[in-house]
């Protein structure tokens, strides 16, 4: 990195820096830094968002503490929607003066319409990673996004759930939904009356009526 940063202004060298290095150099097993970079609004504004130095460092630290373990876990593709963006471009996108997807230390994931849910991959991190910062990004059963950040040697593990109506909140967990009980009314038993009623006979002991003398 230090010898092409002493060329770059050799047009040759800065066109393998900037659009050759960048798709084949891994952060981690199944990340390249491609994938760290990619941006529509980068493409659009012609704009260079290729990191290097510490930067480089960062997202390859970030990549190795979350995307691995979570791509890991799932075996299943994980879909990056944000994780470096140069000053510029954070703030043609709308993002906080002080984001740490400028540092490297930040990755947005989006898995829609995947086999392995958003909402799977919060959890996942929530409950086995460490972690500075994770967001619950508006959604109701499952976040539109997973925004997460990793600062070595200072990570937080801060929970948040962001919403439109709320705002940014401590993430709260879900109260398991109790099942209702069922009351049965009990109906009161009919007692059945028998109308007819049973008169005893009575017995004389040793005399039947048949042999009973009239004189």
């Amino acid at each position: 990195m230090v010898i092409i940063n002493y060329v770059l202004g050799n047009g040759i060298l800065k066109v393998v820096y900037e659009q050759i290095l960048p798709s084949i150099m891994k952060l981690s097993n199944n990340l390249t830094l491609a994938e760290a970079c990619r941006s529509e609004t980068a493409k659009r504004k012609n704009l260079n968002n290729t990191p290097s130095g510490i930067i480089l460092d960062n997202l390859k630290l970030t990549a190795d503490k979350l995307f691995q373990p979570i791509r890991d876990h799932f075996k299943k593709p994980i879909y990056v929607s944000s994780m470096y963006r140069c000053e510029r471009l954070n703030s043609m996108v709308g993002g906080v003066s002080h984001s740490k997807h400028i540092t490297g230390q930040a990755i947005d994931i989006d898995n829609d319409n995947t086999d392995v849910s958003n909402k799977d991959i919060f959890n996942y991190i929530k409950d086995n990673l460490d972690f500075d910062v994770l967001i619950w990004e508006y959604g109701t059963d499952t976040p539109n996004w997973v925004h997460c950040t990793y600062v070595e040697g200072l990570n937080r593990k801060q929970v948040y759930r962001n919403s439109l109506e709320e705002g940014m909140q401590m993430y709260t967990e879900p109260k398991a939904v109790q099942p209702k009980k069922v009351k049965y009314e009990q109906k009161p038993k009919k007692v059945q009356r028998n109308e007819t009623r049973s008169i005893p006979t009575r017995e004389i002991r040793g005399v039947s009526d048949t042999s009973r003398n009239d004189s």
